[in-house]
């Protein structure tokens, strides 16, 4: 969540609160308000914060200069400034912020002139002057707000509003404006206060707690960036530029825009009442397998396309185990026009058939990995090289929360709009944002970071990942990784594998193509290893009375990788009060042949 601080006008406050690194320092040059700046303080120390000027009715020339004079970052426009004005200063280069005045029954089609041509909005209480009133607004009419444009909540934020700004889940709010709530006199911020309520208010942002990467990619012990040389710029170019690049607004808008309008978001998050009364609690299923192409991976590839745009890159590269994240790249890169290679092992290849034909009829090239187990870890073995061998006008879309740094990071950020739209639907379904028990599916923990993601820090919430056990974690089939798995090195990250006491990777074995992986992310590694989550192991045998169960009584046939959270269920025990979330994360029409083949085992 970006933090502007506005209304500044002493250049030692303006140093002090520079030394707090907050996202942008707003500059006031409308003269009739208290905390203008005046025309003088040209030498302001900043930091690292972008600074914005904040206008009134001015004309175009005067700001341009005074954007000129200041070195400006961006301009807010607090008056009637049209559409066409505001793209003018875009034309200018400048980052443009419209503010609208927001009272009861403010029309918010009166934004929609403005979409193209503003990177942010902000909305703030409608008052005697253009802005500083110190008054607040209802923020439920922000429901009413459906653009394509993120917002910053302004008016008359205080000290002791921060649990209320966490609690309001608007998927375009980008940040808060601080201003009079702030002040010992206008123009003069009080830096206790900021330093307390940022943060509180950065208490749900994963990179302020212990659960995100350092700056080395671990997380506690496991992590990190181990890859051959010629890839080293690659890695430190995505390493360098996607937080900075997610941060910006206009990313964010566009990604929230194809997210909505291409994907389906939200998806629906469904009261199961055949489950519920099964298991004696509500079971709320996620409904991951309605998105378009079928799976969550459409959440990450949507996200790392565009981030690969930003970069330069024009091919686009991909491994895929049950097929539904090279049919969700595949579907991207033809929406965006890039080429699209995805490696898939040879046996994935024969027992995914229905992916595979999709893949190629969106225009991607199939690629077969034919050594080793001819699996998910030898087509990613296949993407690597071919990576290696194309670094600088190529892209590696992985596909879960694996690899090096930066990759179990960004991917997790992508499919964190999972855990977002399970509070904000938990709150409107049932009164309260968190659940009880969240249940998600583990291969290389995409899914299961998604679901995990905003509930990782809310102590009270049980977060359960499930791993394939295949024919049983005892056996020598299984891709039970932390159940059997030791610290090592796959695929550039330290994490928990399976291999041998020398270190060879040993096969993994699973029903489920998409769980079928000897390693795991290493998020789920550290917690596993801190206690923060836990992870049980589902048999094919189990998994496959789970599809079964859920087709027959609730008219939904998952995917096997969701079969295997759904599994969960039976080895678990529910107060009748409890709420329990299980992320449905795909549909299981590509599973239907291995279904169809185990019918009569599994007739009522």
């Amino acid at each position: 969540m970006k933090i502007k601080i506005c209304g500044l006008k002493h250049p030692d406050n303006i140093a002090d609160i520079a030394a707090l690194k907050p996202d942008y320092i707003g500059l006031i040059f409308h003269e009739k308000s208290p905390r203008f700046v005046g025309h003088e303080l040209l030498e302001i120390t900043a930091g690292k914060a972008k600074k914005i000027g904040v206008f009134v009715n001015e004309t175009a020339e005067q700001i341009l200069e005074t954007t000129r004079r200041f070195g400006l970052d961006a301009v807010q426009l607090h008056g009637s400034e049209s559409p066409e004005f505001c793209g003018k200063m875009k034309a200018a280069g400048l980052t443009v912020i419209k503010a609208f005045s927001v009272g009861m029954g403010f029309d918010f089609t009166q934004t929609l002139g403005y979409q193209v041509v503003c990177d942010l909005f902000l909305f703030d209480a409608k008052g005697k002057n253009p802005g500083g009133n110190g008054i607040q607004y209802d923020w439920d009419i922000l429901e009413n707000y459906t653009g394509a444009t993120p917002f910053l909540l302004s008016g008359g934020l205080s000290p002791s509003d921060a649990e209320r700004v966490l609690a309001l889940h608007h998927p375009l709010l980008a940040g808060v404006d601080l201003n009079s709530g702030f002040e010992v006199e206008p123009g003069l911020k009080n830096i206790k206060w900021l330093e307390k309520f940022m943060k509180e208010l950065k208490v749900n942002d994963l990179a302020n707690q212990g659960f995100a990467p350092d700056e080395r990619g671990f997380y506690g012990a496991f992590g990190g960036a181990f890859v051959p040389e010629m890839l080293y710029p690659n890695v430190e170019e995505l390493q360098n530029q996607y937080l900075d690049t997610l941060a910006d607004p206009t990313f964010q808008a566009e990604f929230d825009r194809l997210l909505r309008d291409y994907v389906g978001r939200p998806t629906p998050l469904y009261l199961a009442p055949s489950l519920s009364e099964r298991y004696g609690c509500r079971i709320f299923l996620k409904r991951e397998d309605l998105n378009h192409t079928g799976a969550h991976k459409i959440n990450n590839t949507i996200g790392q396309v565009l981030l690969a745009q930003r970069l330069g890159k024009q091919r686009i590269i991909a491994e895929t185990g049950a097929g539904q994240h090279g049919v969700a790249t595949a579907t991207v890169c033809a929406l965006m026009g890039l080429e699209c290679i995805v490696y898939m092992g040879e046996v994935d290849i024969k027992r995914q058939a229905p992916n595979v034909a999709r893949m190629r009829m969106l225009g991607a090239t199939v690629v077969p990995a034919l050594s080793g187990s001819r699996t998910l870890k030898d087509a990613t073995n296949e993407a690597i090289r071919d990576w290696i061998n194309h670094p600088e006008n190529t892209h590696y879309i992985i596909g879960s929360t694996v690899g090096p740094h930066p990759y179990p990071d960004l991917v997790a950020r992508f499919q964190s709009i999972i855990s977002a739209e399970i509070r904000e639907q938990l709150q409107r379904q049932t009164g309260r944002p968190d659940p009880d028990v969240v249940v998600a599916c583990v291969g290389g923990g995409s899914t299961a970071a998604g679901a995990f993601y905003h509930f990782l820090e809310q102590k009270n919430v049980r977060l359960i990942g499930v791993e394939a056990a295949g024919h049983g974690v005892e056996t020598e089939k299984t891709a039970a990784t932390l159940a059997v798995g030791t610290p090592g090195i796959i695929h550039g990250s330290r994490t928990f594998l399976m291999q041998t006491p020398d270190g060879q990777i040993v096969e993994p074995h699973s029903i489920s193509a998409g769980l079928d992986y000897p390693g795991i992310g290493p998020l789920h590694a550290f917690l596993k290893d801190c206690h923060r989550a836990e992870y049980l192991s589902v048999t094919d045998d189990e998994a496959l009375q789970a599809a079964f169960l859920l087709a027959r009584t609730e008219g939904i046939i998952p995917a096997l990788e969701s079969a295997h959270a759904l599994a969960a269920l039976e080895k678990m025990s529910f107060r009748a009060d409890e709420v329990v979330v299980v992320n449905l994360s795909g549909r299981g029409d590509k599973d239907l042949e291995t279904y169809m083949s185990n019918l009569e085992k599994y007739q009522p």
